[in-house]
């Protein structure tokens, strides 16, 4: 799939909209390509030159960062403080970006990022870390009992207009009890 925005303009309003660290003057939000992505990281690492085995090693590498489970993909990361328990995994940076959203669908293929996407997934995020945020809580439409029965009722109603339109006229009376359906029985009974 292509693009029908490009990266540096969706990460360039991501900044717009949500601004850059004052401490790094990096961005808070970004969308980058799961490829692309290195970092350095404290591991055991064996060595190999062609199929024959030099070594094992602990040390600090610059190593792919999704390169185990995602492929070919973009990402919306979110930057972070590096917890204290992952410092000696990290250990040349404070701050990280860490993955927040993959850009593709229920079956796992690829899927071209928007602003919009992200706007709505970032907004998503500040609302549920956030209490002074801009977005109305949840309210269950179904909260209490009489809620309830009228939105069934008005569900109902719109399956039953769905299913036979101009053709029935008993809508709403199956619901409140004023009709009774007696079904035809299709077999024979033997005598």
């Amino acid at each position: 799939m292509e693009l029908t925005e490009s990266i540096e303009t969706i990460n360039q309003r991501l900044i717009e909209y949500f601004g850059i660290d004052s401490i790094t003057g990096q961005s808070i939000w970004r969308v980058v390509w799961s490829d692309d992505q290195y970092e350095k990281r404290l591991g055991t690492y064996d060595d190999f030159n062609g199929n024959i085995y030099l070594r094992t090693v602990t040390e600090v590498r610059l190593v792919p960062k999704y390169n185990q489970w995602i492929h070919q993909k973009f990402i919306l990361e979110r930057l972070v403080i590096v917890p204290n328990t992952n410092i000696p995994e990290l250990p040349t940076t404070k701050v990280s970006y860490e993955p927040l959203w993959t850009f593709e669908d229920s079956k796992g293929e690829y899927l071209p990022p928007t602003f919009a996407a992200c706007k709505f997934i970032v907004d998503t995020v500040y609302a549920a870390q956030y209490s002074n945020h801009n977005l109305a809580r949840y309210k269950d439409p179904d909260s209490s009992k009489e809620e309830a029965l009228e939105n069934k009722r008005k569900r109902i109603d719109v399956l039953v207009e769905e299913l036979f339109g101009e053709q029935s006229s008993l809508g709403g009376s199956t619901v409140t009890g004023e009709t009774i359906i007696v079904p035809r029985n299709y077999e024979k009974r033997g005598n």
